[in-house]
């Protein structure tokens, strides 16, 4: 195991649990619910909403893939270091990069009340591509 997974693992940021298809299903479905709700809430202009629930798709995107490893987060960012850990040879570097601009764009609009069109799009594509790279790689 690396470092880095090592570390997470101490520090108790993620912690182990047995592989769990039920989990792993309920999570890329709550990604999916979350993706078309974001959609909905882009086309009536609600951008706060749409880059919260887009952010959220991806979220629960990256939980399937940490369940389906046999681990279980403590936080968003440790959520995200644990699976560029674990998927580094499977997923492109870049779509880590953006789960972490998803996940800033969430938190500016979620605690700073600073959100746009744009923003809210970024966030779309990227759960979009999330969500279809997830279900992929876990064959559902």
């Amino acid at each position: 195991m690396n470092p880095e997974l090592l570390r997470l693992l101490r520090e108790r940021k993620i912690i182990r649990i047995k592989p769990d298809k039920e989990l792993i299903v309920k999570e890329i479905n709550a990604a999916d619910s979350d993706l078309q709700e974001a959609r909905i809430s882009f086309d009536n202009k609600k951008f706060k909403w749409a880059t919260i629930q887009g952010y959220y798709s991806i979220f629960h995107s990256g939980r399937a893939l940490l369940y389906n490893k046999g681990f279980r987060e403590k936080s968003h960012r440790s959520l995200l270091m644990a699976i560029r850990e674990l998927y580094s040879n499977e997923i492109n570097p870049s779509m880590f990069d953006d789960f972490d601009d998803a996940m800033d764009l969430r938190e500016e609009a979620d605690y700073g009340l600073i959100f746009s069109e744009e923003g809210d799009s970024e966030v779309i594509r990227t759960a979009e591509k999330f969500l279809t790279q997830i279900e992929r790689l876990l064959n559902y």
